[in-house]
């Protein structure tokens, strides 16, 4: 049997769902070819019958096909719809087991220190855990993409009695019963990607920066230090009442933000080659 290209596609995206190499394939054999015979089936996929026939069975208990039991034995697959939609009930009912186990061993001790993050979708679900046990004030930092992955995380702690305010970098309505404020400054030209900044009761902080794609981390970290998020609710804080006055034209040390002053560290931080050594003068060569 010939494999396509997207046979092959079709037969990985079945490995993700738990499916062994075999099971993918005869499936991906009974929906192309329609159906057949375990005899049929062997020929077909180059696999030894006892192994297809295990498979099979392997495959009926999934709900991937189905079976015609007169004397000629004969497999049909299941429409993808239908396998697609009973997958996903189990995988609803499996999950919601393991977190009423997980749920039953879970401590969450303040250990004080900093952890690193590498992956972009567990950054945004930190966040969205953050935001979810927020009880006093909420307060963020956060470019349009993040916004967009946040905004029913950020309305559902408002909805909740939670205050919560920050800045945003484009003119899109903020969320419903959040305080934003458009951040004086648009960095996107001057800002190594894409930035979430989230403090939620000076008790816990999550600073990232991610790819403009939000696909890739370039440096996350989260800490449940009271004393550095306190600094960090004190310095985001400011941020925010800063954009208030910026925006009535009553900043007059505006040249002292980060973006517009450009210390040597935003300057490294965007532009992390080192600098090439200046040229020895004739003076000093000498």
């Amino acid at each position: 049997m010939q494999i396509t290209s997207d046979q092959l596609e079709a037969e990985q995206a079945l490995a993700g769902l738990g499916f062994t190499e075999l099971e993918a394939r005869l499936y991906c054999a009974l929906l192309s070819s329609g159906p057949a015979t375990g005899y049929r089936l062997a020929k077909l996929v180059g696999k030894a019958p006892p192994n297809v026939y295990q498979a099979l069975a392997s495959l009926g208990r999934k709900a991937a096909v189905m079976v015609d039991e007169t004397e000629a034995r004969t497999w049909r697959a299941a429409r993808p719809e239908e396998l697609l939609a009973v997958l996903g009930g189990a995988f609803a009912t499996r999950q919601a087991e393991a977190e009423r186990r997980l749920a039953s061993l879970a401590r969450a001790p303040v250990d004080d220190r900093i952890y690193q993050i590498a992956d972009p979708d567990q950054v945004i679900e930190r966040a969205r855990a953050m935001l979810a046990a927020a009880q006093d004030i909420v307060l963020f930092d956060l470019f349009p993409a993040p916004l967009r992955a946040l905004r029913a995380s950020l309305e559902a702690a408002a909805g909740r009695g939670v205050r919560v305010a920050g800045l945003v970098y484009e003119d899109a309505p903020a969320p419903a019963g959040v305080t934003a404020r458009r951040a004086a400054e648009a960095p996107a030209d001057r800002w190594p990607g894409v930035q979430l900044s989230l403090v939620v009761d000076a008790a816990e902080h999550l600073v990232a920066l991610m790819t403009p794609a939000m696909d890739g981390v370039r440096r996350a970290i989260w800490s449940d230090s009271a004393y550095l998020s306190c600094l960090q609710h004190s310095g985001l804080s400011a941020e925010i009442r800063l954009a208030d006055l910026a925006a009535a034209g009553r900043d007059p040390l505006a040249d002292l933000s980060l973006l517009r002053s450009a210390p040597r560290g935003l300057r490294a931080l965007v532009d992390p080659a080192p600098a090439e050594p200046a040229p020895a003068s004739e003076e000093t060569s000498r």
